[in-house]
């Protein structure tokens, strides 16, 4: 288990990597209801529903499949050398600055 504690993990995924795929899902619920709106002035509301379903759907595992994977390559793990980690760290024995209101 100590074998863990050399590892870091760190994620570098930011609100520009996914803003694109919030778009295209905008755009795809944007869509379905135009076509909903569009079936029910035809008078079918079942096939409006059925349209809304379907569209959401098939859409739903190819943008949650993007956003995942999008996910993980933005995931790091990085190897932690222990001395430069010591150093890094402030010693608890330190006296601690505190601010003055």
């Amino acid at each position: 288990m100590n074998n863990m504690q050399r590892y870091r993990l760190s994620c570098t995924l930011s609100f520009g990597d996914i803003y694109g795929q919030i778009i295209v899902w905008l755009i795809v619920i944007f869509v379905s209801l135009a076509a909903a709106m569009a079936m029910m002035g035809a008078s079918r509301p079942v096939y409006a529903l059925a349209t809304v379903g379907l569209i959401l759907v098939l859409s739903l595992p190819f943008l949650l499949f993007a956003f995942v994977t999008t996910l993980l390559n933005h995931i790091e793990i990085t190897e932690v050398d222990q001395v430069k980690e010591t150093r890094s760290m402030p010693s608890s024995s330190a006296p601690r600055q505190t601010a003055q209101a």
